[in-house]
């Protein structure tokens, strides 16, 4: 019985939300379908218009809010699957960095470490790696990894056109940047006012390795005043061999050092996710509070334009949970209407902002569930923080005194 009545009074705030629950019989007048007939002022129907326009306000300001969360996420669920592409890339294990550096890009190893971790119980094989940016044509962040020739398939760089670099002034191109520079096998490339001849097209599961390019390791190192260092070192690890054991013998014997196993510990070396996870997270707080504020608003002006409607009901023999219970309904109705809406705006926005030749060079959105499971919950949470104050005033109104009122 009690669920009869709450989806009940849920169908009966959906017909008070569009007014399909009243009949228009002139200018001045609504009749209800019990029966339950009064005037009502020209005013009422002007104020009506203006709760539907506040109701469409609400719903955009809103929408905006989840469009935020939701294109924050999916930024930052694309700079972590790059991220993670470029820490675990190919065969490795885990990768060693430099320690206490706020930016991976700043991490400056001894090239030396590559052999002398290598010789360690338990260790397969090593690859040092060195990488920055280029500006090349219209993307100034343009990923050039430098390394050896025999390590592209321990760093999962596979070549499917052409062959690997093989003088200091060849280079291999990814496959997604070889599409976005328009770029084939014997074409020209310039790398800080050098060319470079590419000839091979590679593939790689990294997003950001495909959006770049590679190179020897002492053609980078040289063009980068970088001799004897790189920016990481890949570690594969013998079958069997503890991951866990290998990487604190590591830490031991190179204080200086640090192992990055997962994308959880890239905040010791990387302080960019962290910062875009904290923005997320304040956003939606902020959504929330805004969001609450606006649909309290919003209910509030409409519990008054409806006072006399809800003594109709109560004098019907409406209890007041009854009563709280349809203005609840109708508040988090309201705010989920703008959950899919303001996915669709979220979506498009970053589909816009992808369109700037920079962006696009290094930005690769991810759309997950958990991104669209999170603006679903903060849209519910505005329905009911918003929905709560005006809902509990409506079930207090006395049915006597909802009648007198004008």
């Amino acid at each position: 019985m009690r669920a009869l009545a709450f989806m009940r009074a849920l169908a009966f705030s959906y017909h008070m939300l569009t007014h399909s629950g009243i009949e228009l019989i002139n200018r001045d007048r609504i009749e209800y379908k019990r029966g339950c007939d009064f005037e009502v002022s020209q005013a009422s129907f002007q104020e009506s218009a203006a709760t539907e326009d506040e109701k469409f306000f609400t719903v955009f300001g809103i929408s905006i809010g989840i469009a935020t969360i939701i294109a924050l996420g999916s930024i930052v669920n694309g700079m972590t699957s790059g991220m993670e592409g470029i820490l675990k890339a190919g065969k490795a294990d885990f990768s060693v960095v430099q320690r206490g550096v706020s930016d991976l890009a700043l991490s400056r190893v001894s090239e030396n470490r590559t052999s002398e971790i290598q010789a360690l119980e338990g260790v397969k094989k090593t690859s040092g790696v060195l990488w920055t940016f280029f500006a090349v044509e219209h993307n100034p962040y343009f990923l050039v990894w430098g390394m050896q020739e025999e390590d592209l398939a321990a760093v999962g760089l596979n070549v499917v056109n052409g062959s690997s670099f093989s003088q200091q002034c060849e280079l291999i191109i990814g496959e997604a940047a070889s599409k976005e520079h328009h770029k084939s096998v014997g074409d020209r490339i310039v790398l800080r006012e050098e060319e470079f001849n590419i000839t091979g097209i590679f593939e790689t599961s990294s997003i950001l390795q495909a959006k770049g390019a590679a190179v020897s390791l002492q053609k980078l190192q040289e063009m980068e005043k970088q001799e004897g260092y790189v920016t990481l070192i890949y570690v594969e690890l013998e079958e069997g061999a503890n991951i866990e054991e290998i990487s604190e013998k590591i830490e031991e014997e190179f204080p200086n050092l640090i192992t990055i196993k997962s994308t959880t510990e890239l905040s010791n070396v990387d302080k960019g996710l962290e910062v875009m996870d904290a923005a997320s997270l304040a956003v939606s707080f902020l959504a929330i509070l805004i969001g609450a504020i606006g649909v309290a608003n919003t209910m509030i002006m409409s519990i008054f334009e409806r006072t006399r409607e809800i003594g109709v009901l109560r004098a019907l023999g409406w209890k007041r949970k009854r009563i709280l219970g349809m203005v609840m309904s109708e508040s988090v109705l309201l705010c989920l209407l703008s959950a899919p809406v303001g996915s669709l705006i979220g979506i498009l926005g970053v589909q816009l902002l992808l369109l700037h030749p920079i962006v696009k060079g290094i930005l690769e959105p991810i759309y997950t569930m958990d991104v669209f499971v999170r603006a679903f919950i903060v849209a519910f949470a505005v329905g009911l923080t918003g929905g709560l104050h005006p809902a509990y005033r409506a079930s207090k109104l006395s049915p006597a005194e909802a009648m007198r009122y004008e």
